[in-house]
């Protein structure tokens, strides 16, 4: 049976070899907005991978659509960089296409030299807190005529195809939404005025480009907001744009500003397939499927069950840019998924630093970092098998050194496997599997229930060891510690334990949040479930909503400093934060803890100090590196590293790249 994954599609004429489309990504990789060498072989990459269309983008279009960290399409000048990377592309197995984008009040006047953004009305972004211009009928014709102008650059720099980016809250989206569109001219008003922005922009990056150039539009399928466009006038919208000659549409969801999250772990694998699906029937045109499609198997389900004829794997191509091909050839095993953590992609952004992943180091850094084996070939012993043993281990092999990893466990995987508990984490979980069976893709043998010491070293003469002997949860000076009810968060993410009805979580950091929703899930409906419930009208929606975030336990998060989820990177932070009040968790911050008691825990806020019962109380106050083997190691003269929680807590995000950096020096 024929895979509909790797069945070809036409977009116009334009034939692409496979149904994997990479959307635009902001990389934060230009310089002045000029394309780097750091981003032709990024992208390079992803083609080598056998995506069967990459795009890239966003790019600009005129000086107020973007910043120095966007593509620049707005001036000629910049032809000869486009041309670069779009011939890195194409040379590499890929069709190419740039999208083009406006942010509109989504800009920030700092990234603008000091001048104002420009939106259809002057109404403030939560995002910026800035009002925007509203702009005029002859800047709004000026800024359609500049899309045209900048997609003829596009098709000049030898391009496949082009996008246009008409959602996500930018600025034909703040045309199209009565959020933002408060105009009373031709551009304002109804919903056929306010659809007149973006139609006039298809028409004339059609009439610039020509018939024979493939036109592509990424629109919302619903905004998410309140009171915004939800699916049947974004269907509507579709249609119009088909009718236009877009030939393509890519389907995404929601505004930066939706309070739905759209992008996280949260989020379930091929979630709002839905939306595309409604669009590619009002529409007529191929469509394409977005977010949250990290595995072979979801994005042939879409298509394959007629939702989507084309599938967006953005993310997914980060984390592993052979995707495709490894699962062209059946090795689906060896995919390295996206685990949605954002961490290095998303987070990084708001730092203002290019795009990493969690899951390849490599990831923006793929000349740096090219595999090649070292000089001399070594015996590495790798000791610990987290992430950061594991990344370490891959790394070192990666240079075709002889590599054995010890693991005083039965699983590998270390905090992976805890954070993976936590409902909504589960791809955690993921991870720890795909760097095992990279392990075993290289041939890695891995000794299991292994106690090292002196004599193994000895015995074993490694040329080198890196460490990776993690980290332990710190047990903290409180009276009434010793109480038989008090227990480690790792052993509730672990099911070692088990909890009472009344639970108090001391620590609101990660491990405690994730801690915290892990106890306030249980006894709420699964989703089977929930689907047989709601299919037969066996509840009241409103009685379904709260069996799904009321379950047994009433649940008690505290916290001394005046935030929770301090070492959560912004991008999952306020999901988790907004979770924990979706779920009836009581939070409390700024709240010292004074006594362990035998029914509960004395904590003092303020002035005020009071008494909160407690059946069991779960302590999440951090951890401390484990690292009991490096005297050992140094006394036998052997060279050693030692990386990841071993030598300072850290995220994930620093345990793999330490590790994996670790093992390439070697």
């Amino acid at each position: 049976m024929n895979d509909p994954l790797f069945e070809p599609i036409t977009l116009d004429d334009l034939e692409l070899k496979n149904r994997i489309y990479m959307p635009a990504m902001h990389l934060n990789m230009t310089m002045d907005f000029t394309v780097t060498e750091r981003m032709v072989e990024f992208y390079a990459e992803r083609a080598r991978g056998g995506a069967g269309m990459i795009c890239a983008g966003f790019a600009t279009v005129d000086e107020y659509s973007g910043g120095i960290s966007n593509i620049g399409a707005h001036d000629d000048s910049f032809v000869e960089g486009l041309a670069a990377l779009a011939a890195a592309i194409r040379a590499n197995g890929a069709r190419a296409a740039l999208q083009l984008n406006h942010a509109g009040r989504y800009n920030h006047s700092f990234m603008l030299g000091g001048k104002e953004p420009r939106a259809p009305s002057p109404i403030a972004s939560r995002l910026t807190r800035e009002t925007p211009h509203e702009m005029t009928v002859e800047e709004v014709r000026e800024t359609i005529a500049a899309f045209g102008k900048a997609a003829k650059r596009v098709q000049r720099a030898a391009f496949d195809a082009v996008e246009i980016l008409s959602g996500t809250g930018y600025l034909i989206s703040e045309f199209l939404s009565p959020l933002t569109n408060q105009r009373t001219d031709e551009y304002g008003g109804s919903f056929e005025k306010r659809m007149r922005f973006g139609l006039e922009v298809a028409e004339e990056v059609r009439r610039a480009t020509g018939n024979d150039f493939p036109v592509i539009f990424r629109i919302n399928g619903n905004e998410f907001m309140p009171g915004g466009l939800r699916r049947a006038q974004l269907q509507d919208y579709a249609a119009r744009l088909a009718g236009k000659g877009v030939c393509a549409l890519c389907v995404n969801v929601g505004w930066h500003e939706a309070r739905v999250p759209q992008i996280v772990a949260e989020v379930p694998r091929g979630a709002f397939a839905y939306l595309a699906r409604g669009i590619k029937h009002a529409a007529g045109v191929p469509v394409i499927a977005s977010h949250r499609i990290n595995d072979p198997s979801i994005a042939r389900e879409l298509i394959g069950d007629g939702s989507c004829d084309m599938v967006a794997i953005g993310r997914g191509l980060i984390a592993d840019p052979y995707f495709p091909e490894k699962a062209k050839q059946s090795r689906e095993r060896e995919i390295v998924h996206c685990v949605g953590c954002a961490q290095g992609c998303f987070d990084h952004l708001f730092e203002l630093k290019a795009v990493e992943c969690l899951c390849n180091p490599r990831a923006g850094h793929e000349t740096e970092l090219r595999i090649e084996p070292a000089a001399t070939r070594k015996k590495v012993l790798v000791i610990g098998g987290g992430p950061a043993g594991m990344s370490a281990a891959i790394g070192a092999s990666e240079r075709a050194h002889d590599v054995t990893l010890y693991e005083r466990g039965d699983v590998l995987g270390g905090q992976l496997r805890l954070a993976g508990a936590a409902p909504g984490r589960e791809e955690f979980a993921q991870l720890a599997a795909d760097l095992e069976h990279q392990l075993e893709a290289r041939g890695v043998p891995v000794e299991r229930g292994a106690t090292v010491d002196g004599d193994l070293l000895a015995a074993e003469k490694p040329d080198a060891v890196i460490l990776a002997t993690g980290a332990r949860p710190i047990r903290p000076e409180i009276p009434g510690v010793e109480h038989e009810h008090v227990v480690q968060a790792w052993d509730v993410l672990a099911d070692r334990v088990r909890t009472g009805r009344r639970v108090v979580v001391v620590g609101g950091g990660a491990v405690g949040v994730e801690t915290a929703l892990l106890l306030a899930g249980k006894g709420t409906v699964p989703p089977a479930v929930l689907k047989f419930l709601l299919v037969h009208n066996a509840e009241k929606l409103e009685d379904l909503h709260e069996l799904c975030t009321r379950g047994s336990k009433e649940v008690t998060l505290v916290e001394m400093l005046d935030k929770l989820g301090l070492d959560i990177g912004k991008t999952t932070r306020w999901v988790l934060l907004q979770d924990l009040e979706l779920n009836g968790v009581r939070s409390r911050v700024a709240t010292e803890v004074m006594e362990i008691t035998e029914s509960g825990i004395k904590v003092k806020s303020g002035d005020a100090v009071e008494e909160i019962p407690a059946d069991t109380v779960v302590l999440a106050v951090g951890a401390a590196p484990d690292n009991p083997l490096q005297a050992v190691v140094e006394e036998q003269g052997i060279p050693c590293q030692v990386v990841g929680d071993a030598r300072a807590v850290a995220k994930a995000f620093d345990a793999v790249h330490a590790g994996y950096r670790a093992g390439r020096a070697i």
